[in-house]
């Protein structure tokens, strides 16, 4: 099992849509301050089930909702897609591949509208919460996991006892 894409779409500082391919050998996402890599874990986190707006560096789950500024509206809709290749058969799921030429490509969406309402959806049908968390159980990724560290806890657990 593989991340091979990530897709954004009003999530956080990325109004427009934006996607990240990840090929063999990447390690790290670098760049200068302010740019969004906090915002690229904290997509992941939170497409993965996080619940607390705290964890995702917000005082409400609305505040990953796009914004707006001064040249460019609010978006009306969060929506963040993990796209991992399962050739290995890692994930298991009920919900057959959305697209039959490649079997072997799991999807997992959350979508938060502005109206509150929220989805999560695996190879594009919609599912429950808890058939994503039961999906990724005993693989080592979560929104909790340490295959996840988030802005300030590398500091926090080398300070721990």
């Amino acid at each position: 099992m593989k991340l091979r894409r990530l897709s954004l779409a009003g999530f956080k500082s990325f109004g427009d849509r934006t996607e990240f391919v990840f090929d063999d050998g990447i390690t790290c996402v670098v760049g200068p301050n302010g740019c969004g890599k906090s915002n690229v874990v904290d997509a992941i986190k939170w497409v993965l089930g996080e619940q607390s707006a705290k964890s995702l560096r917000g005082s409400e789950m609305m505040d990953v909702i796009f914004n707006g500024c001064a040249s460019r509206r609010a978006a009306g809709l969060a929506e963040v897609t993990l796209e991992f290749d399962n050739a290995g058969g890692t994930l298991q799921s009920d919900v057959p591949a959305a697209d039959e030429k490649k079997p072997h490509v799991v999807s997992v969406t959350r979508r938060l509208y502005r109206s509150g309402e929220s989805e999560y959806l695996i190879n594009k049908k919609v599912v429950r919460l808890r058939d994503v968390r039961e999906m990724f159980m005993d693989t080592g990724i979560g929104g909790r996991s340490y295959s996840l560290i988030e802005q300030g806890k590398v500091a926090e657990m080398l300070q721990a006892n």
